[in-house]
Formats: C-alpha cells, sequence, structure tokens
C-alpha cells in the first residue's frame, strides 16, 4: 500500500491556483489538475459523503448540510453521527482490501462514531448554565486530551462565525501533522476551512488584497502538509467540494410561503415567532442556493411548485422526476427542490416582522436556525464598536450571567457576496481535484462519484 494524504480545502478553484499559491501551483505542475463535476446540493455535507462513499445524495441520504426529520417534526442542521451517511466509506473499501488498512478522519464531517481508525470533529460543551464551551470531538477518546495538551484548545469561535479566520485551519493541519507523525495512518483526511470564509464575505474577487493574504495563508498550510508528505514518501490529492461564486442577495422563500398561507409559526416569549414544520403545509429548509420544500399534502404540490416558479430569483424547480435526474430522489428530500439564479442565494427566514424574529437569528447558532444563515459571518454594522461589545458579553457570561451573544443582523442579507450550492456556469469556478500522480488522473474533469475510487487507486495502485 501507498500511504495518501488527501487535503479537503474549502471553495478552492481552478481560477485561484497561481501567483498566490505556489505549494499548490507546484504540486499540480508535477502532478496534475482537474475540474471536480460535483453533485448537487454542492453543499459540505452532501459533497463529502459523495466523495467518500461514491454514491449520489440519493445513495448516501445526505441530501443538504440539513433536512426535515418527519419522524420527529423538526428541521435538524450540521448533525455529526456518521451512522446518518450511508453507503461503503472510503476507508472500510480499503480496509477490505488489505486489514493493515489505517485511516485518520480529521475534521471532515460526520466524523463521530465512525469506523475510521482515528478522527477529530468540532463539538463544543454545552453546560446547563447556557454557555458554548469550544472544544472538539476525537476517537479514540485519549487522542482528544493528546490533541489538546499540544495545540491548546480547539479554537472553536475562529472556525466560524463573525471571528472566523486562519486560526482553525492552522490548529487542524498541525493536529493532522501529528497524527501522520504519531499513527502513519494509509490514509488521511483533513479538511481545510478557512477560504470559505472571506469568499463568502467578500466574494471571489481575486483582485481583493485580503482575498489575495487568504490564498497565501491556505497555501502555506497545504505546502507544510505536502512536505511532510514527500519527506515521508506519501502521495498527495488535493480536493475541494464547491466553488464559491458571487452573491447579490438572498431569495427569502419561506416567506412567501407563509404569505399564501402555507407556513406556520407559533409564538414565543416577547412575541418572538418559531417556525412550526409540523403544523405547516409547505414550508423550506434553505441551504445556499437549494432548497428542499416539504409540502404536506400532495395534493398542494402542484400549487406550490407553482408558486416556487413565480418567486424572483429562482431558476429552477424539481419534481419527482427532476429530483431522479440529478441524483436527489431520497425520503429526506423535499417534496419539491427548488435552486436559485446563479448570484442568488436562499434564507430561512419565515418571519414577515424584523421585531418578531427569534432570538437566535441575532446569534450564531447552526443548530437553531431551521436553515443555513451566512449571515452569521458578520457583525451587525449597526454595532458601533463589535469587539467591546461582544468582550463585554462574554465577560457578563464568565461571571455567571446569562447573555445572549445577539451580534448578528438578521436583515441584511446584502452583507454576503459569495455563495455556493449549484453547479457553476464555469468550471474554473468550481471545485477542482489536484494529485501528485498524473499517470493517475483521469484525462477530463473528475466525477465527484469516482473520487473514492481515485484516492484507493492511489493507495493500491
Amino acid at each position: 500500500m501507498q500511504r495518501t494524504l488527501v487535503i479537503l480545502v474549502v471553495g478552492l478553484a481552478p481560477h485561484l491556483v497561481g501567483v498566490h499559491t505556489p505549494h499548490l501551483k507546484r504540486l499540480a505542475a508535477r502532478g496534475a489538475m482537474r475540474p471536480l463535476n460535483t453533485v448537487t446540493p454542492a453543499v459540505t455535507c452532501t459533497a463529502q459523503s459523495t466523495l467518500l462513499t461514491g454514491l449520489p445524495p440519493s445513495g448516501h441520504g445526505a441530501v443538504a448540510n440539513g433536512w426535515f426529520f418527519r419522524d420527529l417534526a423538526e428541521v435538524m442542521l450540521w448533525r455529526q453521527p456518521n451512522q446518518l451517511v450511508a453507503g461503503e466509506k472510503v476507508w472500510e473499501a480499503g480496509r477490505s482490501r488489505d486489514p493493515a488498512f489505517t485511516c485518520a478522519k480529521m475534521f471532515w464531517w460526520y466524523n463521530m462514531y465512525s469506523t475510521a481508525d482515528w478522527s477529530a470533529t468540532p463539538r463544543p460543551m454545552y453546560p446547563a448554565d447556557g454557555r458554548k464551551i469550544p472544544d472538539h470531538y476525537a476517537y479514540p477518546a485519549e487522542l482528544h486530551d493528546e490533541l489538546d495538551a499540544k495545540l491548546g484548545q480547539f479554537p472553536l469561535f475562529k472556525f466560524w462565525g463573525p471571528l472566523a479566520d486562519i486560526t482553525s485551519s492552522a490548529w487542524i493541519t498541525k493536529a493532522t501533522l501529528h497524527v501522520m507523525e504519531t499513527r502513519s495512518p494509509t490514509l488521511t483526511l483533513t479538511y481545510l476551512p478557512h477560504l470559505d470564509y472571506n469568499l463568502q464575505r467578500l466574494g471571489p474577487d481575486l483582485e481583493h488584497p485580503r482575498l489575495q493574504k487568504d490564498l497565501r495563508e491556505i497555501d502555506d498550510l497545504c505546502g507544510e502538509l505536502i512536505e511532510h508528505a514527500d519527506r515521508t514518501g506519501q502521495r498527495v490529492i488535493v480536493v475541494s467540494e464547491y466553488g464559491i461564486t458571487k452573491a447579490t442577495d438572498a431569495v427569502h422563500i419561506n416567506r412567501m410561503l407563509r404569505s399564501n398561507g402555507l407556513l406556520a409559526v407559533r409564538p414565543e416569549e416577547f412575541g418572538r415567532e418559531i417556525l412550526d414544520a409540523g403544523a405547516s403545509q409547505a414550508f423550506a429548509v434553505a441551504d445556499h442556493q437549494i432548497a428542499h420544500i416539504y409540502v404536506k399534502d400532495p395534493k398542494l404540490i402542484d400549487e406550490v411548485a407553482a408558486l416556487l416558479q413565480g418567486l424572483e430569483g429562482v431558476e429552477e424547480v424539481w419534481g419527482e422526476e427532476a429530483k431522479k435526474a440529478n441524483g436527489l430522489d431520497h425520503p429526506r428530500s423535499g417534496e419539491l427542490v427548488a435552486i436559485s439564479k446563479a448570484d442568488r442565494w436562499f434564507s430561512y427566514y419565515y418571519w414577515l416582522d424584523d421585531d418578531k424574529a427569534p432570538d437566535f437569528a441575532r446569534m450564531v447558532d447552526i443548530h437553531r436556525k431551521p436553515g443555513y444563515d451566512p449571515v452569521e459571518l458578520f457583525v451587525d454594522p449597526k454595532i458601533k464598536f463589535p469587539l467591546l461589545t461582544t468582550g463585554i458579553k462574554l465577560a457578563k457570561r464568565k461571571l455567571g450571567q446569562r447573555q445572549l451573544l445577539d451580534i448578528i443582523s438578521p436583515s441584511d442579507t446584502t452583507l454576503v457576496k459569495g455563495t455556493h450550492g449549484r453547479i457553476t456556469d464555469d468550471p474554473d469556478q468550481g471545485p477542482l481535484v489536484i494529485s501528485s500522480e498524473a499517470d493517475l488522473m483521469p484525462e477530463g474533469p473528475v466525477e465527484a462519484t469516482d473520487f473514492k475510487a481515485l484516492v484507493l487507486n492511489h493507495i493500491f495502485d
């Protein structure tokens, strides 16, 4: 077996590989770079599940970053158990070929209770007093304390939210190097999220000096990993899940459904409104540029489809035939799937009055929100002293006082300048695969469903 390192660089696209990424450029020059024909939706959980199983969403079941759990009548995003993903994973296939095969899965998603030999993933602690304490889950359990002792506490608040930056990717890089040095896995999978942040905040404009800096920062981390792999005789694959393209504004799909009497809410304290998914005739789980629309009464599907097709910013509406044609016909999918136009994305917002928005709308709270919210990357522009305001709130929390970290604006969706989820119109702006082994790469694009086999070919020739 040939040891192999797979680096997932979120948001990396062919047009970004160049003068600001010398390590990645050299890897592509000595090997090969190809576009990746990804799946719909081109979002983290779906794309990663396809890369690791070789199955479309209809096969592995991760139809988005979250979905409506019909038996619970609840929307849940960003769940972590690996058992939610059906199909044989790449490390299971490797182990079946050679029982000596081992795998380290560092921060790829669905990373709890997997059958990989070593793993780590973000997992905050939630004490009963309402705090959220940065932490990670690791397997075996002793790896958690080993990484903390070597690297310090996992920087959760730098992994997502207004403070997200290179810090989290640097921590993951060091953790990955540690596991490679101490365990020598046959296959190492690592996930570096850094480019995702400012590509969504600023858009994919290569002329922006901040984006150029981001590219240099992530390339330096890739360079460390590639250097270690070269020194220890490993092959290297770099992959991305999706490309990020320019965004102008959101499409408020749930507000439209509510205005047409299809979406139900329930009132809570202080006049706030909570989505009542179980009582709704139709509602959408919005996830970047795709939305799953769940329709309770089959007789209403055509009516809802017509409303969606008339909503400005919607490009396509898929029913059963289109879902099947695009590999998205799974019981977890909505009765309908909407695809936005190239420069738009779907908000989860369902309230019609910002004063009635739920308290979590103004927070970084990926588990309570019934849809993805890229506005979490921004501090509310109306807050004059954001660092001071946040610091005071955190200090009060440490003193035992209950404090909402309500620093996000739920009203200005134009802040978001980059998005993803649909297949990009230009492959140069879409995801890619770079390999150190040109002879193992296909002549044309790599199909996402073929990536698992590509990795195994690197290991077993």
